[in-house]
Formats: structure tokens, sequence, C-alpha cells
């Protein structure tokens, strides 16, 4: 069973910066994928990124690619989310997930670990 931690959302202002981080614990790091996903008060959840589980293949949603950027350190246990150019529609609870390597090669998909969540506002 993965337990998975979410640090570093708040308040920022439209350009800024934010970079979140995910704290692993209760399972093999290096055996999971890692993605983050997003969701706005009344919108579905949206996938953002993912990371294999070296770290050689990633996967972006559309709307903010070449703004962000996804990492880990498998030694720290940790997965990152660097946020470049925000924007107010960027604006969400931001979840950490995790997904066993076993699973598909789709990254966008089958997570079945999920982080409690940090808030991110983006002000105009």
């Amino acid at each position: 069973q993965v337990q998975l931690v979410e640090s570093g959302g708040g308040l920022v202002q439209a350009g800024g910066s934010l970079r979140l981080s995910c704290a692993a614990s209760g399972g093999t790091f290096r055996n999971h994928h890692m993605g983050w996903f997003r969701q706005a008060p009344g919108k579905e959840r949206e996938f953002v990124a993912a990371i294999s589980w070296g770290g050689s293949r990633n996967a972006y949603g559309d709307s903010v690619k070449g703004r962000f950027t996804i990492s880990r350190d498998n030694a720290k246990n940790t997965a990152y989310l660097q946020m470049n150019s925000l924007k107010p529609e960027d604006t969400a609870v931001y979840y950490c997930a995790a997904r066993h390597i076993s699973g598909g090669v789709d990254l966008t998909r089958e997570y079945n670990y999920w982080g409690q969540g940090t808030q991110v506002t983006v002000s105009s």
C-alpha cells in the first residue's frame, strides 16, 4: 500500500511559479509510475503530467505542455511538478498519484494510489 503526501501548493500571481512535491511511503517507489492530476471546482479531474519509474518517459496534458515539468528522485521517494508561467486557469486542487509498473504503457491512466491534494490558486 502506497501513501502519498503532496506539498508546495499556495497562492501565486499569474506568470509566477510553484513547485509541488509528492512524498511516497509504504511501497517500493521505483516500482511505480507517478502522475499529477488536478480538479477545479465544478470540473472533472484532469490529467496534468506523468513520469515512468526510471524517469525515461513522461507525458503532459495539452494545457500544461511547455510550462510544467515533472521529475522524480527515487533516492528520496519523491516526485515533483515544477509549474512555470502559471495562469488563473491553472487554479485547482492538485493530486499526486501512483500506479504499479505492471500496468499498461499509457502513463495517463490506471492510477490506483492517490494523495489528499494540495490547493494551487493563481490570481490574475
